[in-house]
């Protein structure tokens, strides 16, 4: 069975939008673009679904996954489709060029033409009857347009006699505009004709099982009519995917409403109902007023929907912007449980808990439908299955259960789905409670000079069954990352150790990942670094004592030169102190920093004080963060001493 909806309809609701045709889940499938769709419909035959594209003169195929397959070009601006019913012959109406065109419904390739006749604009198509019925629109001598019915013999040999015009009941109200057409097999010789006008229009369901059509039942006008259904099993037609009418008597009463509102439906051949609305679709069971499911399509609206003519899959055309994708949904008759898990938020280990929840459906569950249940935790991260939990009479259900692991325990509930539902599924967490085991680093604090190789040792207290330790070495300065730098299962004693070589400050971690009944550990130290340094003397012409330190001697006049080796580092600078002896004490007389080379060294020319007996000592110094970095601790060279003498 399909349905359309009148172009004007569209034009109002959804104005001017292009159409990706797509695969509904398949990323490898190419779309088709196009702008305003109509004639959507579903080919159980062949299990293709049609689209025309009005504005690009294209009609297209796809198959039921919504992969596009085949298109055609050429055909002006297609106004609908319609499929024999055989499914083998797809029909298309070409008001630009006043004519119907036959398809062949597996390649598309044109079969058959049929002229119109210059002014006869045809719009929407229908088979019924053996025939195929297509209602236009023509100016009338009064200058205004006219609507009326045309029907179209394929047993007819001659194309020009095949085509019959004015076939609109004389009894019937008149037509303001080109009808909206629907037909279904399965209410085998029956038409429903809508006046499409802007004017309220009549409504009429015509026999064209004969000769001629004869009037079924018929409206006096004073309806609007964006779209019209048959609804199969009853005298009953659906305006506008929300209302139910009656035409039993050969008049239409109202029948009914469905429960929510829609802008267009259609009715497969078993009497479901798919009803179009905003940005979604319901689903209605035959005779229901109320919607077993719900589809979210789009973003932004939805164009017309089509059911397959086996109901096992409906098909919408999802607006998103300015494009629209084909949908197809598999099941649409199913209805979608609601689960709800609810564990309490934390518990003890070993200790035993209870899980609540509540199932509910559109369609009640069976009785004595049984729910499974899977715990996932640190000793199971696969999951365990627990015992299936049996659903009340009003949908809840509870189980209780013992968790042996700590940490983050998942309780995952699922329900199966039957005939009429779908499975559901849903899960809730609960934080249980885990013992907390020691982790210690030695040497915190301690300083050491530079390269010295020191070994750190992580001790692991007690645990359930992880006894592995990671250690990580993070030395100062960004351009040494934190890596890892031992990882094994502690000894019998709970030790795992690592030598280090000493170069710069280095935070040391020992991590413990944890099991499932001790909590994760880390234990984190600093021990620190000096830098190398050194000063080399030269310029004197001796060395001797004075008392018992020992002094470089230089002339009066000569200039000491004083290089310092030191571990270099980028942007690296030593301090230079210089002190005087003056009667008996030692005194500050100068303190500089000086850029150490890329090589580690620092020159340092000391200008000559010009007289004797002067006595003078100097020192190499790194200042952790005054001598431009912060990558090893504060190193105090050793003493060099000077005297001048004659």
């Amino acid at each position: 069975m399909r349905s359309t909806s009148a172009a004007t309809a569209l034009a109002v609701l959804f104005g001017s939008v292009a159409l990706s045709v797509a695969a509904a889940g398949s990323a490898s499938a190419e779309p088709a673009v196009l702008t305003q769709p109509v004639g959507l419909l579903a080919d159980a035959a062949l299990h293709r679904v049609f689209v025309a594209d009005q504005d690009n003169g294209r009609i297209l195929a796809t198959d039921y996954n919504g992969t596009l397959v085949d298109l055609n070009v050429g055909f002006g601006r297609p106004g609908d489709l319609a499929l024999s019913d055989d499914g083998l012959t797809l029909y298309a109406s070409l008001p630009t060029s006043h004519e119907i065109v036959a398809l062949d419904a597996a390649t598309l390739e044109v079969k058959t033409r049929y002229g119109l006749g210059a002014g006869t604009d045809p719009r929407e198509v229908a088979f019924a009857g053996g025939r195929l019925w297509f209602s236009y629109r023509i100016t009338g001598d009064d200058g205004l347009f006219h609507g009326n019915l045309g029907s179209i013999d394929p047993a007819a040999t001659d194309t020009a006699a095949a085509v019959a015009l004015g076939q609109l009941p004389d009894t019937v109200a008149p037509y303001y505009n080109a009808a909206i057409l629907d037909a279904d097999p399965s209410v085998p010789g029956l038409l429903s004709v809508a006046d499409s006008g802007d004017s309220p229009g009549a409504l009429n369901v015509l026999d064209v099982s004969g000769t001629t059509p004869k009037v079924v039942a018929k409206s006096e006008g004073g309806q609007y009519f964006g779209d019209v259904d048959l609804v199969p099993g009853g005298s009953q037609v659906l305006l506008n995917g929300s209302r139910k009418l009656s035409y039993a008597d050969g008049t239409f009463a109202e029948a009914g409403s469905l429960t929510e509102t829609g802008w267009s439906g259609d009715v497969s051949p078993s009497g479901l109902i798919a009803q179009a609305y905003d940005r979604h679709v319901s689903v209605y069971k035959a005779g229901a007023g109320a919607p077993v499911r719900r589809f979210d399509v789009g973003t932004s609206g939805i164009g017309e929907v089509a059911w397959a003519p086996d109901s096992s899959r409906l098909f919408a055309l999802a607006g998103t912007g300015g494009t629209y994708t084909l949908k197809a949904f598999a099941g649409p008759t199913l209805s979608v449980p609601t689960l709800r898990v609810d564990a309490p938020a934390s518990a003890t280990r070993a200790k035993r808990l209870t899980v609540k929840g509540r199932i509910t459906a559109s369609v009640p569950l069976p009785a004595g439908a049984k729910l499974a249940v899977t715990r996932i935790d640190l000793d199971s991260p696969g999951g365990r299955a627990l015992p299936a939990v049996t659903v009340q009479a009003d949908g809840t259900y509870s189980f209780t259960d013992t968790p042996p692991a700590g940490g983050t325990v998942t309780y995952k509930v699922g329900y199966a789905g039957d005939a009429e539902h779908t499975p559901a599924g849903a899960f809730d967490k609960v934080e249980v409670s885990r013992a907390t085991t020691a982790l210690t680093v030695n040497n915190d604090g301690k300083l050491y000079d530079y390269g010295a190789d020191v070994k750190f040792t992580a001790h692991l207290g007690t645990t359930y069954k992880n006894r592995k330790v990671e250690i990580y070495a993070d030395p100062f300065g960004s351009d040494k990352p934190k890596k890892l730098v031992k990882s094994g299962t502690v000894n019998s004693s709970g030790n795992l150790s690592v030598t280090l070589d000493m170069t710069r400050d280095t935070a040391v971690t020992a991590v413990f990942a944890g099991d499932s009944r001790y909590k994760p550990r880390t234990a984190k130290v600093t021990a620190y670094a000096r830098v190398r340094v050194s000063t080399a003397v030269s310029g004197h012409y001796k060395t001797a004592r004075i008392g018992s330190t020992s002094y470089y001697w230089f002339h009066k006049n000569t200039d000491p030169l004083l290089t310092t080796s030191m571990t270099y580092y980028p942007g690296r600078r030593q301090r230079f102190d210089l002190q005087v002896y003056y009667q008996g004490r030692w005194y500050s007389a100068d303190s500089q920093y000086f850029a150490v080379g890329a090589n580690g060294k620092s020159a340092v020319r000391l200008e000559a004080p010009g007289e004797s007996g002067i006595r003078a000592r100097m020192r190499s110094v790194y200042v952790n963060g005054s001598s431009g970095d912060s990558v090893n601790s504060t190193t105090y060279g050793a003493w060099k001493y000077l005297y001048f003498s004659n």
